[in-house]
């Protein structure tokens, strides 16, 4: 067991994965994972699932019955999808059950091409929860405005929600808004709010790939002093956000009655330029009630020669408020950064999306014939 992820996790860190595969599942690396390396929860997302069912023959049995039986494409990539997911719900309900809820869990991600259509993805939510039929289970919906009120909706229908897409502070606001939102129509209904959760995932490498990206461009020697810098002062002054919901009236009456506090996870926490450390969007973001959710490589890592030294987010906000004032100096406008991202990470998703639909329309095509 490695001593780091036990640190990061005493230090109220939840250590999960962001990897799915059924190659993972069947061959025990999941189980594996959980045993010897501290993984309590695991994320997937449409560019995982495309790339796992395009590779290897675990889904070829499947794959074949489900073109014997004339099933498209579209409904075939959710009985796939769902399939893995609710394995791997299914191997993390001890955690879940032994954490009362907390953890355990396991994220599917809606049809990110509804991500700008409220009532679709409030349909997908519903259909994917129908569908896994597990209570560990966390369905994505994308941070748009679009997607603000589709998470109030599902959150009050009883669905637990994972957040995804978080680039800006002034979005994560909203976000928390929608969450209380929905815990409070959810109690309205006379829902349990203990059995409702949510997370919200806080996208924290790819801020530094696009302001990076700018500063090298202005090549000043102010702009060279913030490389680097942007993603984690971004993500300590959401944590504040955070912290400040936790203190609020409208949280204060939810929690009285069950409510689990949504909380932050950083996601996108492999490094994307090699100049960096490899652990730093983990070491760098510790504090207690948060979720990391790790790529494989960004895991072995920190459990080979990650530096845990206790909390490193409260403390520095004066600190990340001068980054995010001197990018703005500079000329690096964090609206336009964080606008440009969303954009983005919504375009990457859709692209997958129609890439795993391509593959496997061609697949069922073969084992049809």
């Amino acid at each position: 067991m490695s001593g780091n992820l036990y640190r990061l996790t005493t230090e109220g860190v939840a250590v999960w994965l962001d990897d799915l595969s059924r190659e993972r599942l069947a061959g025990g690396g999941l189980a594996q994972l959980v045993r010897t390396h501290q993984v309590t929860g695991i994320t997937s997302n449409p560019t995982i699932f495309a790339k796992a069912i395009s590779s290897g023959a675990r889904y070829d049995g499947q794959v074949a019955d489900l073109a014997h039986r004339g099933v498209e494409v579209p409904e075939a990539v959710r009985l796939l999808t769902a399939y893995d997911v609710r394995w791997a719900c299914d191997v993390l309900r001890p955690v879940f059950e032994a954490t009362a809820g907390t953890d355990g869990r396991v994220s599917i991600e809606v049809d990110p091409r509804v991500a700008r259509d409220t009532a679709a993805t409030v349909a997908e939510a519903r259909a994917l929860w129908w569908l896994v039929d597990r209570p560990n289970l966390f369905v994505k919906i994308p941070a748009t405005e679009e997607g603000l009120e589709a998470i109030s909706t599902a959150l009050a229908e009883g669905i637990s929600v994972n957040v995804t897409l978080i680039f800006s502070l002034a979005r994560y606001a909203q976000v928390l808004d929608a969450f209380l939102n929905g815990m409070e129509r959810a109690l309205a209904a006379g829902r349990d709010l203990s059995s409702i959760a949510s997370v919200a995932s806080f996208f924290v490498s790819r801020v530094d790939t696009e302001v990076d990206t700018r500063l090298d461009k202005l090549d000043t020697a102010e702009a060279r002093a913030l490389r680097g810098r942007a993603a984690i002062a971004n993500a300590r002054l959401a944590y504040r956000h955070f912290e400040r919901t936790g203190t609020s009236e409208r949280w204060h009456a939810l929690a009285a009655r069950g409510a689990r506090p949504q909380r932050p996870l950083w996601a996108s926490t492999g490094v994307k330029d090699p100049t960096y450390d490899d652990t730093r969007y983990v070491v760098d973001l510790v504090a207690p009630d948060v979720v990391n959710t790790m790529p494989e490589a960004t895991l072995l890592a920190v459990a080979d020669h990650g530096r845990i030294h206790g909390d490193t987010i409260r403390g520095t906000y004066a600190e990340a408020q001068q980054v995010l004032d001197g990018l703005a100096a500079v000329g690096v406008p964090y609206d336009e950064v964080v606008d440009a991202l969303e954009e983005e990470g919504i375009a990457k998703f859709t692209t997958s999306w129609h890439e795993l639909h391509q593959n496997l329309e061609t697949e069922l095509r073969r084992s049809s014939q």
